[in-house]
């Protein structure tokens, strides 16, 4: 049943590179052949979202931009071409908005890195406000047993990390180190590691972020890198030969722990660099990285069937990600709190505050 849709709504607009947000109100868009719309209930906000605000990676943003790329709500228009999904589904805005579908990626299932990939937030506007517009082929689809808030912060920090994880190599029963463990990717990413039947070392820093990883997040032990003398041997330490873990999942936002990741790892271990923070580079010493054997390589978002694996670990209850709601009119204040490292978790934006 078609269902009633405004001409303006609420969003958060970005007029210029470093910002401000705006608050105000901007035209609903209507959906193309090959696109939905989605009345957003509920927005995570990622960190990729602040690079977006402060125009900090080398891929320029469109402008005027809506930002946001984990939007959560109800299908309530579609095009012609959109048959497989209805008016008054539940869908999910991902970071990934649309592909082409025929190049050689999209045929293998790396949809993520087909060259002409639409970005969420970024090269179309995205979910800080209460419609947005979304490829049919590429929107997630949500169970509606599912709520709205809890699985927003999984449309793009639950698909990645799952990714990664699954890129590791990782098997049942060993161990992985997760830097940043305390954010709001690395929250997640101890969720699906547990899930998964891997053992968990959380390294990040802070007594608040301890509590959480050890009493809530199920790890096994916790590193805080800012009071550790030695990092590479208390994390090898915390394995239980010694040797260090069998995988390094990096979601910290600064450079450093992408430097000390290659050293800890086992022989034969993978390091997957997830996190982008900008102008870092990877390091690691040639002679232990060759006789160790070890693998260094990225993990970029999930693939459409990687989201519907790591929405299904959601909807079985193994995920319980630790997230805040607060208002879209607050995004600001959310975004000084990622500036000045004050979060634990995710916040969801509420798009009707």
């Amino acid at each position: 049943m078609a269902q009633k849709v405004p001409e303006k709504q609420w969003a958060q607009v970005i007029e210029k590179t470093g910002g401000p947000v705006e608050y105000k109100q901007i035209p609903v868009q209507k959906p193309g052949p090959d696109e939905v719309l989605i009345n957003v209930k509920f927005s995570g906000v990622c960190h990729t979202d602040l690079h977006a605000l402060n125009g900090d990676w080398p891929l320029p943003t469109k402008l005027p931009l809506v930002g946001g790329h984990e939007g959560a709500g109800v299908v309530v228009a579609k095009g012609d071409l959109v048959q497989d999904i209805e008016i008054g589904d539940h869908a999910g805005i991902k970071w990934i908005n649309g592909s082409c579908l025929a190049c050689d990626f999209c045929q293998q299932a790396d949809e993520p890195l087909c060259p002409k990939a639409l970005l969420s937030g970024y090269t179309v506007d995205g979910s800080f406000q209460q419609y947005a517009i979304a490829k049919g082929a590429h929107v997630a689809r949500i169970h509606k047993s599912i709520p709205l808030d809890a699985i927003a912060p999984v449309l793009c920090a639950g698909i990645t990390v799952y990714k990664g994880l699954k890129e590791s190599g990782a098997r049942p029963g060993q161990t992985v180190a997760i830097v940043g463990a305390g954010g709001g990717l690395g929250s997640l990413a101890q969720q699906y590691a547990k899930a998964m039947g891997l053992r968990v070392i959380a390294i990040d820093s802070g007594e608040e972020k301890k509590k959480m990883c050890l009493e809530q997040l199920g790890a096994s032990h916790f590193v805080d890198f800012a009071t550790s003398s030695n990092v590479v041997k208390d994390v090898q330490a915390a394995t239980e030969d010694g040797l260090g873990p069998h995988a390094v999942i990096l979601v910290a936002v600064n450079e450093k722990p992408f430097q000390q990741a290659a050293e800890y790892v086992r022989p034969r271990g993978t390091v997957i660099a997830i996190g982008l923070p900008a102008g870092a580079y990877l390091r690691a010493p040639v002679f232990e990285s060759v006789i160790k054997m070890i693998t260094i390589r990225g993990s970029y978002v999930g693939n459409r069937k990687d989201t519907s694996e790591a929405l299904e670990f959601y909807r079985r209850g193994l995920i319980k990600a630790p997230f805040k709601v607060v208002g879209l009119s607050e995004l600001q204040k959310v975004y000084d709190l990622m500036h000045e490292g004050k979060i634990a978790g995710r916040y969801v934006l509420d798009t009707s505050k």
